[in-house]
């Protein structure tokens, strides 16, 4: 469970209050004996929790061609969307984040692909994991029926009470592909990955999202100039392949908002791609639109995880305040 907790010494001035996010269980009394002991001086001093706010949490594992997953957390929930990756690799990533792919509710499929759901039926098979997919992606991927949960595009899922996703159809070619917009509390995130381009029913639903996740697979001249033959190319960059970097820039120009504090860059092309290209080229775009964090998400994870719904030191203040 992921979430802030604003810490007041009333010994010391207003400056001093502590806060930081942190990942623990939710009693109190473990978080007031967790801040007992000063940082920098080891001394124990006298705190108070003036409130525990609860975020929504984005932590990748791993996005490329070679696997891909995502891990959404809040309170109450934790599910991943995709798993592209073997059994042995998704323990390990797992287990760097303290976790157990027992600890998971459900697994969110996008499409069939195997750097997408590769690994999805053999979690079903060695941990009797739930999975949640269109019927198309069920079947391509061999799904046991009895742990597999069926959704149509557009139809929110309500996983728990604080947090509910929706699948929003995307063009892909050869897969029936979804992208994801997960919302908790009222601050939304969204996870786009495998599109040749968009549709205005997309740009609704992630306009205004405080995180963005979106794949930004290859710099155009890169893969023109490459080594793919060109009916490779052409489908790569045809509308049911892949976004490139300006693309990804001109699609996040018309859903960034004020709201949104965060993107990462997913799913590079290690041969038709490079961070520095990816993130220079979205900026373009963007720059004077969001003056938030901007990520790559590459390969080997898992990476730093984004917080929705954090609030600043201030806004805790706010929050707590009679």
């Amino acid at each position: 469970m992921f979430g802030q907790v604003l810490i007041h010494r009333p010994e010391n001035s207003f400056d001093l209050n502590w806060n930081w996010t942190f990942r623990k269980g939710n009693l109190k009394e473990e978080i007031t004996k967790f801040a007992a002991i000063d940082a920098v001086s080891s001394k124990t001093v006298r705190v108070t929790v003036l409130m525990i706010e609860m975020t929504m949490t984005l932590t990748h594992l791993g996005t490329g061609s070679r696997g891909n997953a995502t891990l959404l957390e809040t309170e109450q929930a934790k599910v991943l969307i995709d798993q592209g990756f073997s059994g042995a690799q998704l323990e390990k990533r797992l287990g760097r984040l303290n976790l157990h792919p027992t600890d998971i509710d459900y697994i969110f499929i996008t499409h069939h692909h195997g750097d997408h759901g590769g690994g999805a039926a053999v979690s079903q098979k060695r941990w009797n994991m739930n999975i949640q997919a269109n019927h198309r992606t069920a079947e391509e991927l061999g799904l046991m029926p009895e742990l597999t949960h069926y959704f149509e595009a557009l139809d929110v899922i309500r996983v728990s009470e604080d947090l509910a996703i929706l699948p929003v159809p995307v063009p892909h070619s050869g897969a029936d592909n979804v992208a994801f917009v997960a919302s908790h509390n009222g601050q939304r995130a969204a996870v786009i990955t495998d599109l040749g381009s968009w549709t205005d029913e997309l740009v609704t639903h992630v306009r205004g999202c405080e995180h963005i996740s979106i794949e930004a697979n290859y710099d155009h001249n890169r893969l023109m100039n490459g080594p793919y033959p060109y009916t490779l190319k052409d489908r790569i960059s045809g509308r049911g392949g892949h976004l490139s970097n300006d693309q990804t820039g001109r699609f996040l120009a018309q859903v960034c908002t004020p709201a949104t504090k965060s993107i990462s860059l997913t799913h590079l092309s290690e041969k038709n791609n490079q961070p520095h290209l990816a993130e220079s080229t979205v900026l373009y775009h963007i720059d004077e639109l969001f003056t938030g964090d901007i990520t790559i998400s590459l390969q080997d994870g898992p990476e730093r995880s984004h917080y929705i719904g954090q609030s600043n030191e201030n806004e805790l203040l706010k929050k707590s305040s009679p």
